[in-house]
Formats: C-alpha cells, structure tokens, sequence
C-alpha cells in the first residue's frame, strides 16, 4: 500500500497537469488555426477586426479617425482611405469605408472582384484593388490565401443602402521601405496617391 499510493498521487497531478495544459492551449491558441484573415494575434498580419469580418462575412471597421483619401465613383459612391499601414511582417494593409451619401440604394459592380475566375468564384470581395508603386515601376496585386482566397474583405451584401457605410480591408505585398507614397486604384473611382505609414 506505501507503494502503489506514491504512483496514484503521482498519475492524478500528471493527469491534472495535462489537463490544464490542454485548457490552457486551447484558450490562447484556439483562434490561430482560422489564417489569413481573422486573429488580434496577427497570424496574417491582418488586424483582428478585418479578419473576423471577411470570415463571417460582415464588415470590416476601420480606424475613422485619419481620412488619407475621398475618392468620388459613380453614381454618387464615394471611398474614403482611413490608412495604409506598413506591417512587420512585409505587407501594407489598406483600410477605409465606401459611403452611400445619395437617396437610392448602389449595386456594387462585378468588376470590384478583379478578373480572376478563382477570385470572383470566392463571392463579393475588393480584389480588384491595387497599389502602384510609380518610383520603382511596379504594380501590388492584393495577396492571396494558400485556397487562393484574396485577403480582403469578402462576403458583403452586393448592395449598398442610402445612407450606409461599407468598411474594407486589404493586404498588399509591401512595397521597399523608401517608398512612402503610391497610386491606389480601383474600378469605377480615380487614381488617388497614399501615403504609406
């Protein structure tokens, strides 16, 4: 009995200490697995706001509080670029707001997919936009998923209210770290230089 009760006391805290362990794992790395879109813990480089709202399919709410660009589009649409940030891990995330300020409801146009059939096959989505780099003659594409799916946002509703505000979010290849300023372009709105912060 002195023997088997020092083996039973150790197998009970081992079990106890796995357990806990698995527990602990679970609550700080359970989000990570999602990738590319959505995770504060920036798996992606992509801030938890956006990528919780391209998986789910909802919007993105960026940071207001900066306005590096208003950009007038077709029937009465207008984008606004709140931030084109620089990230650590080698990419620049752009983030902003289309706003419907007119009476009558927008339907976003197809084109705002991009071109790629594996792309547009992904749902509504910003993957036509991208950012010119004129100092160095070279063009960013926004990135992709191993699934091939854009990191942007994706998902919304392919209609605009009176009155409503779309967020958006993407994630670019960045640029080298002199160039501080590019071309922001996309379907249906002007060609609108940002600055890189």
């Amino acid at each position: 009995m002195n023997i088997r009760h020092p083996r039973t006391v150790r197998r009970t805290g081992a079990a106890a200490l796995l357990t806990a362990t698995l527990i602990f794992t679970a609550a700080c790395g359970g989000g990570e697995e999602a990738g590319g879109q959505e995770g504060g813990n920036k798996q992606s480089s992509v801030p938890a706001a956006n990528q919780s709202s391209a998986a789910e399919g909802g919007q993105t709410l960026p940071d207001t509080s900066t306005v590096l660009a208003t950009l007038k589009g077709e029937r009465g649409i207008e984008m606004v670029i709140h931030e084109a940030k620089r990230d650590d891990g080698g990419f620049v995330t752009v983030q902003g707001q289309f706003k419907n300020p007119t009476g009558q409801s927008y339907t976003v146009p197809i084109q705002w997919n991009g071109l790629e059939k594996d792309v547009a096959a992904q749902g509504n989505s910003v993957a036509a936009m991208t950012l010119v780099d004129s100092k160095e003659k070279k063009r960013y594409y926004v990135l992709r998923d191993t699934d091939n799916r854009p990191l942007t946002t994706t998902g919304y509703s392919s209609r605009i209210g009176a009155g409503e505000t779309l967020g958006f979010f993407a994630q670019f290849p960045a640029p080298p770290t002199s160039t501080t300023t590019v071309d922001l372009q996309f379907p249906g709105f002007p060609n609108a230089p940002i600055e890189i912060s």
